[in-house]
């Protein structure tokens, strides 16, 4: 069975968990219906509309 012959440092151990842990930004678009930004296929929280239909009842 393989044992490492050094402890790994932390700057090695770290540096290799760096990318797992990044964040992306949601992808916006703009509603179609009403021009507000709305994320990527999601029901619009301005006007409720999705592809064009209504999906739920804004109320003003």
């Amino acid at each position: 069975m393989a044992v490492p012959k050094r402890k790994t440092s932390k700057a090695r151990r770290d540096s290799r968990r760096s990318s797992v842990e990044k964040l992306t930004a949601p992808v916006l678009e703009k509603c179609p219906n009403c021009g507000e930004y709305m994320r990527h296929n999601h029901v619009c929280p301005a006007c409720g509309y999705k592809d064009g239909k209504e999906v739920i009842k804004v109320e003003d």
